[in-house]
């Protein structure tokens, strides 16, 4: 017998543990029991011993056999109405698949593979192909898997709770890669109906669609073995890196205005970037996210490559191409925050589940998106898993952090009276800090080689010094400071430089505290701020002279590299996410001409030991003159392995004929760059080479006299 409250909080979609009255069970005497509910069924039939045998109607939709032998698993025939009749294995014959080992773990915040427990993944259990389904919703009263195969309908696939770990599982037979789903979850307080997309789906619709896709098991057959090897060996602390980083979106579309697919990018991409020198791409997020204006950094799917540019098998294929091609893949990823879109994250189970409870710690006001309670055993095992997916599932590179700052501050951009302190009344969050020690320790463990870049930008002390000795534990760290001071330098009219000359100098007080990366990214050509080449001062000849100047310095200034894409070719227009870069541009000689240098600065830092070897070391940096502010030119020395270059940088628009410029030691110095050089647009002002003379000149033994270029830098070295 079935209780009347049991019967009826199955049937109302609200029974909490639907394998107590359906599926297999033991009945009376030794016999066995077999229930089902199928709500818009005329009648049910059961294979016994290959033969269809009735089941009988309880009322209500809930059919139920009875007898002495019961085959596990075994098949259903539903008749919902005349004539007609469907097949399936029934779902609830099957035992629980997750084990309790991994389910400790992932309670503990310490599966870090929890995308091989949670989420949809297409398996066979007892020689039945199907789909298993868990998700973690412990305020959840019920829990449903819902799509096509089930017309959306809540009542038919209810999930089995695994009790105080909050996850719910449910192994669905027949359902294969390509089907759609969700779940439906109750609230178990409000009774309120939810229906949410999977936090560790691999893949969804093209939006505005938002159902999650079961996908195949990884298929790729990898040709990237050589490059993972390398990368293991690889110091990349004292080898160049040069980062090219692109909007997949816009950096170029198909003729008709769509978007190109991974793998047509993979080789346009490749074809493009190599013979320009870069050793890195960088994408911005291609995690999914709902909206096109957000540039992927309000994410939805964390464990998902996003549609817009096809399926997770073909990424694979783009970072495999790239590694094949000797190229290295960055991912922004974004765990400071997440979107509050009702069909994903926020409020997942009807609570704050993922997200800080209290507003002035879960919300972040000035985004309009809400904060991670890193606090949370679970949380943090979400986002560590995440991380450690797309290195592991991908093979990518390296992460690059966004928006850390605003994780290590409890009062991010909030006023007075917004915020709460931590337990010791100070302003740090606790809690982000032990993640983002925690990841770090575990990225850097596991897989070495592997590279994780933070957007910090703040003061915050050692970001990126190993987590045993208190720091952050980055790899790397952008060097905001150095940017904005650049930026703000090189867009004042050359006349008002000198009284600004200390933006160039002050960077190097602290260029050696952390392990910078120099970036003129995404951030500083939107927002109204124009391109960089639109914020260079003077006519046109000086705002590309100006313009290939800033490349020079930004290539011989101690520090790994990241250029977004279109400042490689001086493009005009701001950056817009809708549409392709302006390649129409590549017509004239003096966009040409800048493309040019920026392969040619690649390739003489990847070349050159000296501009690369001590990137974070101030071993390898010596000012030669830091001084000259009536004439707006500075000097110095990179240095490594007992070699040097020179470099000697000019940011007025006025030849320096015979500008002397101390140097260490005698001999002739060849000039390896010129960025006046006609063949790159300029006047070609500047020697070929020059010897040395025995007077001491700026601290040094020697000097040579010089026509330094307008708006103009050389790089020399003395010949062997």
């Amino acid at each position: 017998m079935i209780a009347r409250s049991s019967l009826r909080a199955l049937t109302d979609a609200r029974h909490h543990d639907p394998f107590s009255l359906l599926g297999w069970h033991e009945g009376k005497n030794g016999s066995r029991i077999a229930r089902t509910y199928q709500p818009h069924a005329r009648q049910v039939e059961i294979l016994l011993q290959q033969n269809w045998t009735l089941m009988h109607s309880l009322g209500e939709g809930l059919f139920e056999w009875e007898g002495a032998e019961l085959p596990r698993p075994y098949q259903l025939r539903i008749h919902p109405g005349l004539g007609d009749s469907y097949v399936q294995w029934d779902p609830y014959c099957f035992a629980p698949q997750l084990s309790d080992h991994d389910l400790y773990l992932f309670s503990q915040g310490r599966l870090n593979q929890a995308w091989r427990m949670l989420g949809a993944a297409a398996c066979t259990v007892e020689g039945v192909e199907g789909v298993r389904f868990s998700v973690w919703a412990p305020n959840a009263e019920r829990v449903s898997v819902v799509g096509d195969f089930n017309a959306w309908d809540g009542r038919r696939h209810p999930m089995r709770s695994r009790g105080s770990t909050g996850v719910w599982e449910l192994f669905i037979p027949g359902l294969r890669p390509g089907d759609l789903y969700k779940y439906e979850i109750r609230q178990r307080d409000t009774g309120h109906i939810y229906v949410k997309t999977d936090p560790y789906a691999q893949a969804f619709e093209l939006r505005p669609s938002t159902a999650a896709q079961v996908v195949h098991a990884n298929q790729h057959v990898w040709q990237d073995a050589a490059w993972l090897e390398q990368r293991s060996r690889s110091d990349w602390l004292a080898g160049p890196m040069s980062v090219y980083e692109v909007h997949l979106g816009s950096w170029r579309r198909a003729a008709d205005g769509s978007f190109l697919n991974y793998r047509d990018l993979a080789h346009q991409l490749v074809e493009y970037v190599k013979p320009l020198g870069f050793t890195h791409l960088e994408l911005l997020p291609v995690t999914e996210h709902p909206l096109d204006d957000s540039w992927g950094y309000q994410c939805t799917g964390f464990f998902a490559a996003t549609s817009r540019f096809g399926s997770p098998e073909d990424f694979r294929y783009f970072v495999d191409h790239c590694h094949q091609n000797g190229l290295g893949v960055l991912l922004d990823w974004v765990p400071g925050h997440f979107p509050r879109d009702e069909f994903a994250l926020a409020r997942f189970d009807g609570t704050p589940l993922y997200e800080h409870e209290d507003p002035r710690r879960g919300e972040h006001k000035e985004w309009g998106t809400l904060i991670f309670n890193y606090g949370r055993n679970e949380v943090r095992n979400f986002l560590v898993a995440s991380a450690l997916y797309w290195i592991e599932e991908f093979h990518i590179d390296g992460l690059r952090v966004d928006a850390v700052a605003s994780m290590l501050y409890l009062d991010y951009s909030r006023k007075a009276g917004e915020w709460l302190p931590n337990q010791f009344g100070g302003r740090e969050n606790l809690e982000a800090i032990d993640f983002l020690r925690d990841l770090n320790s575990l990225v850097h463990g596991l897989h070495p080689g592997v590279v994780v870049i933070a957007e910090e930008s703040t003061a915050w002390p050692q970001v990126t010094r190993p987590a045993y000795v208190g720091g952050l534990g980055f790899s790397m760290k952008w060097n905001m400071g150095w940017m904005h001071d650049t930026l703000e330098y090189i867009s004042k009219d050359p006349i008002h430089r000198p009284y600004h000359h200390d933006h160039l100098t002050f960077g190097m007080l602290y260029a050696f505290t952390e392990n910078f990366v120099l970036p003129f990214s995404h951030d500083e050509v939107v927002h109204g701020k124009g391109s960089l080449m639109a914020r260079m001062p003077g006519d046109m000849w000086q705002q590309f002279a100006n313009l290939r100047l800033l490349l020079l310095f930004q290539f011989t200034y101690p520090g790994k590299k990241l250029l977004f894409m279109g400042i490689e070719f001086a493009q005009w227009n701001e950056w817009n996410f809708s549409a392709s870069l302006d390649w129409v541009l590549m017509d004239f000689p003096s966009h040409r001409g800048m493309r040019r240098l920026v392969g040619d600065l690649n390739r003489l830092y990847r070349e050159e030991p000296t501009l690369h070897r001590h990137d974070f070391d101030g071993a390898g940096f010596e000012w030669i003159d830091c001084h000259d502010v009536s004439q707006s030119v500075i000097s110095y020395q990179r240095k490594a392995q007992g070699q040097f270059s020179v470099v000697v940088l000019n940011f007025t628009p006025v030849v320096r004929n015979g500008y002397r410029l101390g140097v260490p030691m005698a001999g002739r110095y060849q000039v390896l760059l010129n960025s006046d050089s006609d063949y790159y647009g300029g006047g070609n002002v500047g020697p070929m080479d020059v010897d040395a003379e025995a007077v001491p000149w700026m601290g040094q033994g020697y000097s040579i006299l010089l026509s330094l270029p307008p708006l103009g830098g050389l790089v020399l070295k003395r010949a062997a």
